[in-house]
């Protein structure tokens, strides 16, 4: 009874115009595939030290693919780590997923950022950020290429300009 159940099912659908699921995760008319990447399947950098102070890891989520120009990483940074002054041509987005850090815009205040805080940061925007002197912090960051680059990297932020 199950079998001639599953049966009627699948021929209805397939009536309706839906693919078993084989059909449908095969290619039709040379339309691009959903792509599922692993968690861990990319392996994890370093933050250079010409471009961040202290202890960063860098896992990349995605690369842009043509004719997207958006990037994402998770970063996660050990306590008084942070990036050097940067820009991004497109701007950046960043989800704060974990602990506790800091963001800058170039003359203004140090904002403290948490879980769950979206910071979005201009085009062109000279800013840093970073964790706390003593929590670590862990965002995903979303970026645009312009011409290929995603980032225009600059000096470090010194020891007095990261106190709050």
């Amino acid at each position: 009874m199950k079998l001639l159940a599953t049966a009627i099912v699948s021929s209805s659908l397939l009536a309706l115009g839906f693919a078993p699921v084989e059909q449908a995760q095969a290619p039709l008319n040379n339309t691009p595939i959903v792509e599922v990447r692993r968690n861990g399947s990319q392996p994890s950098t370093k933050g250079l030290a010409k471009n961040f102070t202290g202890v960063v890891r860098i896992d990349p989520l995605f690369a842009a693919r043509d004719p997207a120009r958006t990037s994402g990483a998770n970063v996660t940074f050990e306590p008084n780590a942070r990036t050097a002054w940067h820009t991004h041509p497109l701007g950046q987005t960043l989800i704060v997923a974990a602990g506790s850090g800091y963001v800058q815009q170039l003359g203004r205040p140090i904002q403290e950022i948490r879980p769950g805080d979206v910071v979005q940061i201009p085009p062109g925007v000279k800013h840093w950020h970073g964790a706390t002197p003593t929590t670590a912090m862990t965002h995903i960051a979303l970026q645009e290429a312009l011409d290929g680059k995603n980032v225009d990297w600059m000096e470090q932020v010194s020891d007095d300009q990261y106190r709050p």
